[in-house]
This record gives C-alpha cells, structure tokens and sequence, in this order.
C-alpha cells in the first residue's frame, strides 16, 4: 500500500469534519475551519501516516468538497498536530528517522484492529509482512521487528562505504566546490538531452588527468539533486585507485545500491532472498560481482522503482574487473528510459570501446569544450587568488601578476593550478611572484620540479620513505599508521602537528584530511610509481613491500596483546564496544589487515619463503599473538580478513618443506572457520568458547591454553581432533536436496529445503 500511494501523482483527502463554507483567500487571518482541521479524525488514524507521507503531493477538501490547501501549503499545522518534521514531509527518506522518532508518529494514534498498529508502519519502516489478523498487536510488532531488524542488517552488511561521505571528503580536499567551475556542463546541449530526452540514457564524460572531472561530478549530482522532485533517486560513487575499499568493480555495486536502498528501503528485498542463505559473505566472497551484478539488475528492473540518477566518477580508476563493470554498464543502460547513466573518465580506448555498444548514448568531451573548461578554470583562479591575496596581504599589483601567471600556464587544468597555489600558501607577494616565474607549465613538469626540489630538501630521506609507503599502500593511512611503517626522527611520532609538517614537506605530493594521507591526485601516485620504476635511487616497490610486512609484524608483535580494549568481560557484544581514547589498536589496524598481502608482493630471492619457513617471523608471530590479532580483527569488524589471509599463506607455505607452520595454517583455519560467529559477536569470546571448544589436539588451543580465564575451572569435553565438518550455518530442518563439491574436490557444500548450507572437507 505504500509503495501505491508513493507512485500516485497525488492523493486527495476528504475531511468530513472539517467544514468551509466560504473560503476568503485574502484574508491574512486563519480561517474559522483551522483549528477544526488541526484536529480532525483523519490525522489520529493509522493507516492515514502513509496516506500522508508516502505521496509526493496530498490535497485536502473540507466538507463541501472545497480544496482546502496541500501539505505543502498546510506543512506547519500538519507538523504541530502530527510532530512529523517538516523534511519527512517534503520527501526526506524515512530511513533518516531514527525507529524511536518514526514511533513517536503513530503513538496518539488508533486503528479498529489492534493489529493494524503494526500493520501500519510497514511502509514506513520498509518492510513487508503477510497480515496474520488475530496474531495479537505484541506478536505483530515482534514479526515487524524481527523483519526490520534484518533488513537492517543486510544493509549493514553491504555498506562498504557511503559515497555520500566520500563526496564531501573529496569536495574538502580539493578546497571545496565552486558552482560556476561545474555550471557550464549542466547547459551544454549533450547534457539536456542526455537529462530530457527518453532516447539518451547514458552520457559519458571523458578528458585528461587534471580537468576537473571529478568535482564537475560533485556539482552535477548537487544539481541533479537540487532540480528533480524528491521522489526520483540519486546514487553515485567517486572510484579512487589509492584506496582499496573503493577501487574495484564489486565495490562500486555495492556504494550504488547502497545508496538506492537507503532511499528506497524496500528495494532490499532484492538482495535478502540470497543474503538469508549466505550473509555477509553474499558481499564479499568469490562469487560477490555475479551476485551484486544480479541484484542490481533486478532492482533496475522493479516496476516500483522510481526514475533513477546512476553517477559513478572515475571508471580509469577502478582497478579489478573494470572490463565487467563497463559492460554492466552498457548493458543495463538500456533497460528502462527512467534509469539514466552518467559515468566519467580519462580518454581511454578500451573504455570508449565498450561504451560505444550501448545504444542509448551521449558523450561530452572536455578537450572539445576547451573555450568553456577555460573559462571555469579562471573561475577557479580567481577565487584561489582572492584568497592567497587575503591570505598574504597582496598588493593589487601583485595580485593582478600572480593572476595573470596562473592563467597564461594553466592550459585548462585545474590540478596545475591547486598545486601552484598550494606552493604559494605560505609566501609573500613578492616571493610568489619570483616563484611563479620559476614553475613551469603543465602536470608532468610540475611534477619532476617538485620532486627535484623535495629531493633536494634536507629531509629528503624522510620524504623518499613516506612517499614509498603511500605509493605503495592499498588503501590511504592515518598518522597513527604512518608511525608504525615509516621510522621518523625523535620527536615527530605521536605529534599531530610535527606529522602534519612531516607531510607538507613532501613536496605537495600528499594532502592530510582529517588525519588520513592522501595524494592530491592520482596523476600524482602514477608520476611517483613510474618514476620509481625508472629510477632504483629513488624506491624499489618489492623493497617497499618488504618494510611494510617486516614493520607490521613489529607493530602488531608489540602492540597486540589480550583484552586490548580492557574490557574485562567476556561476554560483551561487539555492538556495546566503544575503542578506548587513545585507541592502543590505531597504529596498526592497515597492519592488521595487510600485512601478508605485503609479504606475497615482496617475492624476490625467495624471501617469501623464507619467511614462510618453520620458525621464521610468520610462524613466529602466529605462535605468539594468533589470538591476540583474532580479537584485534574482531574489534575491527574485519574477522573474514584473516580467513582470506590464513588461506593465502596455506597455499604458499609447503607442507613437505614446513610442516609445523602448515600445520598451523590449517589449524588455525579449522578454528576461524568453527568459532567465526562467537568471535565476531564477542570478540573476548576468542579465550573462552573458542578455546574451550577446539578439539584437545588443536595446534592453536595448545599453544594458548594459558589464555583460558583462570576462573573456568571445569572444561567441557570435546573430540580429540577436528571433525570433518568445518560449519554450520543454521536455519530450519529438512531434507537435503543439493550437493556439490568445490572445483579443487577439496570441500562439499550441502543445501536443504530448510535453507541450511554446510560446508564440509572432505580430506
């Protein structure tokens, strides 16, 4: 029923108590029938919510069928009798309401069947439930919790990030956005019939590193969001290739349906059917892109969708199965003339090549539009120089010098000119006019002259050693984390503000944003790395790599350790635990999740071997602080990494060669694999259940029994050696109607009607 009222164009509403019989629209004075309609019946019905919050226009007649107004126009009496804010409404998603302030709307009011007081919120809370009349109110509302409650929990679950906060952090970074920077391409004549036209469904804008295509993206979805009605949705995601939470295809569906369903909650169910049987894992498994690709699919393809915005920035970005993502996007382009697609990049071949099989395209080419990019790169430029005047205290003169430099060297590039301007922060009119002179034009030679000069600086070393490091990440790292990879000099680890310089020295290379290091773009991170591969004096990548794993051993060797958090009990949830102030797990938390990755990237000279053989620093490290890093995971909500990681190192190290680390990989996998769901709800539950339950002979139970709390003195008895069984994911009994074995013949997975799954190893 809500989603029926929120699809019709408007709702009309008949106010039976409510009599007006003469309307004198030119009075300024309320009207006698005010306070009746304040108080009428309709607004203390339950079912009348959706009535009035799902349409995007409801209009009320009185008595004599004379219209009364919209909700609009009534917006303040509506909020003063129901106590729904006004931005509910006008169209705000629902979602945004916490359950609590959702509630408040329905407590004054009342239904023939108890029921329906549940009933009722369904539409507002998301879900959909079969009426069972004469369940009871207290069991409807349990059914509507249970249901909501996982709803909630799918979303949770594809959350990588929120694109939402990622725009604001890149609009920060990039000194904020300009609306007459981006103006220009909302009135270009590709755009408006891309926007207008039922026959353009996919408008691709493409130019060269450093035009400014990203922040025309922001300013376009600003402006997609300002001037389309509240019911049409937007959903868009900025790929960024030095951060690996959003630089691959899979992540991209999940940011774009993330945001399809936090407006249109009732989209999930797509996903639940599948999410049910496998949870989280649906998100992030081997088979995740074919699951989300079909997901997405499927909402684009539900008549209850309303018209959709799909923007994704950066395709030249997305580093894993782009090739997929393209022609996903290509293909679905076509489904509907309601879906529209806008996506950005470089001016690659193997990109337009796809793009060019979609029908229903349009393409707008910066370098075509040079007059038009020029001018909103000296937009940009006056607005930089007004502040380096105010900043500096210019003279007009000066500043008239400073801006016509920047505008005969910027070539339409808008990187060029934030990095000049970064450079010339700091100094005085004169001296930036000096400078000026001496920087040269375009992004490449900007690039090898800040080099050269950061090479030349007396902290060069440190520089060269933070520079490899960020290159060389696979996602960006905080200050904390920067201390725990990079040895800097006494006095700077642990000072923000000596980190901070630390940063800036590096010849503008990396911006700070709220404490995370970034490069200001990644034209910058592809100089640096192709640079590096040119030049062994400047850093050797599997060197780097080999740091990073040697440091991240260090760090976690000294820092983790049992109860980290102090918690004391073990049995808090994971949902009640709030990280300590100082956090002790901030230094190493990029440790945590990547240090073996680096150790398999450093493969020169059989290093990786050796540190894979029996008492080498990965065995080591496990015998000593195995558990500790599980809870550290855990506190992290990051536990399936080190399934993925245990797996990795189990198919490098060599049974016949190390029997014992093997030995313990595959142990330490059996305990992951039997105690993950304990662990990941109570992350101190890693000492107790997991431990006292892990079979007598279990490598990981004896080298930690000590860690068992003194105060369980009767242990449970248990098998010997690990069963065949590795999980159970439980549901409902019945029959089991599917088995199929794994394509290596090494693990079974049965299905039952109950929609029980269970994963065996057959060795």
């Amino acid at each position: 029923m809500f989603r029926w009222y929120r699809n019709a164009s408007r709702c009309y509403v008949y106010l039976s108590d409510v009599s007006s019989p003469i309307v004198d629209v030119k009075n300024d004075n309320l009207q006698s029938w005010d306070l009746d309609f304040r108080h009428s019946r309709w607004f203390t019905r339950g079912w009348t919510l959706q009535e009035l919050l799902a349409p995007a226009s409801v209009e009320f007649f009185s008595l004599e069928g004379r219209r009364l107004g919209d909700k609009s126009s009534f917006k303040q009496q509506i909020c003063e009798a129901t106590n729904i804010p006004s931005s509910a409404l006008q169209g705000d998603s629902l979602s945004r309401y916490s359950v609590d302030e959702r509630l408040r709307w329905i407590e004054h009011r009342t239904t023939e069947r108890e029921e329906d007081m549940a009933y009722s919120l369904l539409g507002i809370f998301g879900v959909y439930l079969f009426p069972i009349y004469g369940e009871g109110k207290v069991k409807a509302f349990d059914r509507l919790w249970d249901e909501f409650h996982k709803m909630h929990k799918c979303i949770q679950d594809l959350r990588l990030t929120d694109p939402r906060d990622d725009k604001k952090r890149i609009e920060a970074t990039k000194g904020g956005l300009l609306e007459e920077s981006y103006r220009w391409v909302v009135e270009t004549s590709d755009f408006q019939q891309w926007r207008n036209s039922q026959h353009s469904r996919l408008l691709w804008i493409k130019g060269d590193p450093g035009k400014g295509k990203t922040m025309l993206l922001c300013g376009i979805a600003n402006e997609l969001k300002r001037t389309s009605a509240k019911s049409v949705l937007l959903s868009y995601f900025f790929c960024q290739a030095t951060d690996s939470r959003i630089n691959h295809a899979t992540a991209v569906l999940r940011g774009l349906i993330y945001l399809l369903v936090d407006q249109q909650p009732s989209l999930i169910s797509h996903a639940r059917t599948k999410y049910d049987q496998a949870g989280k894992a649906l998100f992030e498994d081997a088979n995740a892109w074919v699951a989300l690709s079909e997901i997405f699919t499927s909402i684009l393809q539900d008549p209850n969708l309303n018209s959709t915005y799909l923007v994704v920035d950066a395709l030249d970005e997305c580093m894993k199965d782009l090739s997929k993502l393209l022609d996903f996007i290509a293909q679905t382009s076509s489904i509907s003339p309601h879906i529209k697609w806008l996506v950005s990049s470089r001016n690659w071949p193997e990109i337009e090549k796809t793009l060019d099989s979609a029908t229903q395209k349009q393409r707008l080419c910066l370098e075509l539009n040079e007059n038009s990019v020029s001018a909103a790169v000296a937009t940009f430029i006056q607005s930089k120089v007004n502040w380096l005047a105010t900043r500096n205290k210019y003279n007009t003169e000066t500043r008239d010098a400073v801006q016509q430099r920047l505008t005969l060297n910027a070539n339409g590039t808008f990187l060029w000119v934030a990095l000049v301007c970064q450079e010339l922060s700091n100094l005085s009119g004169w001296k930036a006019v000096k400078k000026l002179k001496a920087v040269p034009a375009g992004l490449d030679a900007l690039y090898r002259r800040m080099l050269d000069q950061m090479i030349d600086s007396e902290d060069a070393e440190l520089c060269i050693r933070i520079l490899a490091v960020v290159s060389t990440v696979y996602r960006p790292i905080t200050l904390d984390e920067l201390v725990a990879l990079v040895d800097m000099p006494n006095g700077v680890a642990g000072e923000d503000r000596a980190l901070s310089e630390v940063i800036d020295s590096c010849g503008s290379f990396l911006t700070l944003r709220e404490r995370t290091i970034f490069f200001v773009h990644q034209s910058a991170k592809e100089f640096l790395v192709e640079k590096a591969s040119n030049d062994s004096l400047l850093f050797k990548t599997q060197d780097v790599h080999s740091s990073i794993f040697s440091r991240s051993l260090q760090a976690m060797s000294h820092t983790l350790r049992r109860d980290v958090y102090s918690l004391a009990a073990p049995g808090i949830s994971i949902d009640q635990v709030k990280p300590p102030i100082p956090d002790p797990l901030a230094t190493v938390q990029y440790s945590c999740l990547y240090w073996a990755d680096h150790l398999l990237e450093c493969d020169t000279g059989g290093m990786v071997e050796k540190k894979l053989e029996d008492g080498g620093s990965v065995h080591k490290f496990l015998c000593q602080s195995f558990l500790y890093w599980l809870e550290a995971l855990s506190l992290m909500k990051n536990l399936s990494k080190c399934i993925a990681i245990i797996r990795k190192l189990e198919n490098r190290a060599q049974a016949y060669r190390d029997p014992h680390l093997y030995a313990f990989l595959h142990d330490a996998k059996r305990f992951v694999w039997y105690s993950r769901s304990i662990i990941e709800q109570a992350p101190l539950q890693s000492y107790c259940s997991a431990l006292l339950f892990a079979p007598e002979k279990s490598i990981v139970r004896t080298a930690f029994e000590k860690c068992v709390p003194c105060w369980i003195q009767t242990k449970p008895r248990v098998e010997a050696d690990w069963n065949a069984m590795l999980q159970t994911l439980e549901g409902h009994t019945d029959a089991v109607r599917s088995v199929a074995f794994s394509p290596d013949g090494k693990q079974v997975v049965s299905g039952s009607d109950d929609q029980t799954v269970r994963l065996w190893d057959v060795a």
